[in-house]
């Protein structure tokens, strides 16, 4: 995967690209997270799939600091589109925040999203991380240090978050900012899901603390072209079942690659 930029919203991101000739697959991380997260699903997809990783605002090597609100993440991703100048309609995978993101994108621009994978997130979202985030922020001498703060059960999925820096170690995200964009995802998205029509995929992993089981079997029940698999995994299933995540990723786009090429 290399790093590249553009400019957007007076916001310069910063977003991964694992190249080569195979179809583009847009990828959007989860709160806490960014898109190098996704390196190890890139390497396993290619070079069948040229899977592109964005920073989201306010995370990763992208501006912080912004304005963070649902229509501004959705023009974020037309903008990486736009400065990729991909031809057609792309598919759009997004874990926990980028999942909202992915499926308020495939509803507001049909025209650009081909199909949506959706990882261990649902549509009534209402969390509130500040009891244990808002103390991660600063900077910490040693990196245990920081991964003490964070806890043995989130450290391990925030190693590509934690950064070195002046004076030791820091993550790669303001706890502050962070909390803005989990308000900001908070809602009831049941009508923006049931708005797509383009083909979609939930994934659920079996043992997250994060998302409720039956409400994104649900989303597959009311929603036209959906489908579910649940698989032996944490909320990150990516991470945790990445050989499995990707096989399932996998079929379901050359399922709907072969049907639209019919």
């Amino acid at each position: 995967m290399h790093r590249h930029s553009f400019e957007h919203d007076g916001i310069v991101f910063s977003f991964l690209d694992a190249g080569g000739s195979g179809s583009p697959l847009i990828a959007l991380h989860g709160h806490w997270m960014g898109a190098s997260d996704f390196n190890s699903l890139a390497a396993i997809l290619a070079p069948t799939w040229r899977l592109i990783a964005l920073d989201q605002r306010g995370f990763g090597e992208t501006d912080h600091g912004a304005e963070h609100n649902m229509a501004a993440y959705v023009s974020d991703v037309v903008a990486l589109l736009d400065h990729l100048s991909l031809v057609g309609p792309v598919p759009i995978l997004g874990h926990s925040f980028g999942g909202v993101v992915a499926y308020h994108l495939a509803a507001a621009r049909p025209d650009l999203v081909s199909s949506i994978i959706i990882e261990d997130i649902g549509v009534n979202i209402q969390d509130d991380s500040s009891p244990f985030v808002a103390n991660w922020s600063g900077v910490y001498r040693l990196r245990e240090d920081l991964e003490r703060q964070v806890g043995p059960r989130l450290a391990p999925y925030l190693q590509q978050s934690i950064r070195r820096v002046a004076g030791g170690w820091s993550l790669n995200f303001e706890p502050t900012e962070f909390l803005a964009s989990e308000q900001a995802t908070n809602g009831d998205h049941w009508n923006i899901w049931l708005q797509s029509r383009c083909p979609a995929l939930v994934i659920s992993g079996s043992e997250s603390r994060v998302s409720n089981t039956d409400e994104l079997r649900a989303m597959t029940e009311r929603r036209e072209n959906a489908a579910f698999s649940q698989l032996a995994a944490g909320h990150s299933v990516h991470i945790d079942a990445p050989a499995d995540f990707a096989a399932v990723v996998r079929r379901f786009l050359e399922t709907w690659d072969q049907k639209r090429a019919s």
